[in-house]
């Protein structure tokens, strides 16, 4: 019989990992190092695997105990999730959220529908545009909420991640082979444009701007058919995209970051519930799971 795993067990592991120690682990559990020593015993007696290794007077994971990592977030997530959708008092109101339309197409539903089941008398309005207008509407109120680009003079002090800017090309098409090689971008003003156009001029590759348009899916559609090459994050290459790299002489064209912003004065409960969402889904995206849709 297979046995059940006690999710308080979870989260003493992970305070480990965190952590980085069963001492720095026992005051974040609030329990003696005994205690966590004792607890992680049993969990490895429950598994039948040693999940730690004596690495002088230290302890480090052995590769199970490694593996285990993911499963332990998921199953202290999920349970956190079942809880608190019980237990905390149920928001109410509305919540006008903007987001541009490149982050919207490939993970908000995910993470709307996620806070939607812990959420659900919370409405939320979504507006898709541009970076720079939304960051205008927003700090005239217009917005409670919305996530954005920084660069281009729209920085907030709410980053939530940051992204590598990548090369695509068609998997089907050698167009990044022409001599002046075509590109699609975003509308001037953007920042991965200027990334894009900053990096080739500075590399000395000839090119030119074959299509420009503030919306990423047109963009996108010109990547992919072939007519041009773009840029795009890494955690929005599309299938039939293909990345390009140093190796068919396009250089890095480095990290940007994505973070909050937030209308002026106090928010809400419901709009400091969703920006808490927001910021701890777009922590935990898993590139690769997008990528593979």
């Amino acid at each position: 019989m297979i046995p059940n795993l006690d999710i308080d067990l979870m989260k003493t592991f992970l305070a480990i990992s965190d952590t980085g120690s069963f001492t720095r682990a026992a005051e974040e559990v609030n329990k003696t190092q005994s205690a966590v020593s004792m607890q992680m015993k049993r969990l490895e007696e429950l598994l039948g695997r040693p999940l730690f290794a004596r690495d002088g007077r230290a302890s480090r994971f052995t590769p199970d105990g490694e593996r285990l990592i993911e499963y332990a977030r998921r199953l202290v997530a999920i349970n956190d999730e079942a809880v608190s959708t019980f237990t905390r008092p149920e928001l109410t109101g509305t919540v006008r959220f903007g987001t541009p339309d490149d982050y919207a197409d490939r993970f908000l539903p995910e993470i709307l529908a996620r806070f939607a089941r812990t959420h659900p008398l919370v409405t939320v309005d979504v507006d898709c545009i541009s970076t720079s207008v939304l960051f205008e509407r927003t700090k005239r109120g217009e917005m409670d909420l919305a996530l954005v680009t920084f660069g281009c003079d729209i920085i907030t002090d709410e980053p939530v991640r940051r992204e590598p800017l990548v090369w695509v090309t068609s998997a089907r098409h050698s167009v990044h082979l022409l001599d002046v090689v075509p590109v699609a971008v975003s509308h001037a003003g953007c920042e991965w444009r200027s990334m894009v156009l900053k990096t080739l001029e500075k590399s000395g590759r000839k090119y030119r701007i074959a299509y420009s348009s503030p919306n990423s899916n047109a963009v996108n559609a010109a990547v992919q058919s072939g007519l041009a090459i773009g840029a795009v994050p890494d955690l929005c290459v599309r299938p039939g995209m293909r990345i390009l790299t140093e190796k068919d002489g396009f250089p890095p064209l480095g990290h940007f970051d994505i973070g909050l912003v937030r209308k002026p004065g106090r928010g809400s409960s419901a709009i400091e519930a969703l920006a808490r969402h927001v910021t701890e889904s777009m922590a935990n995206l898993n590139a690769g799971m997008m990528a593979a849709e």
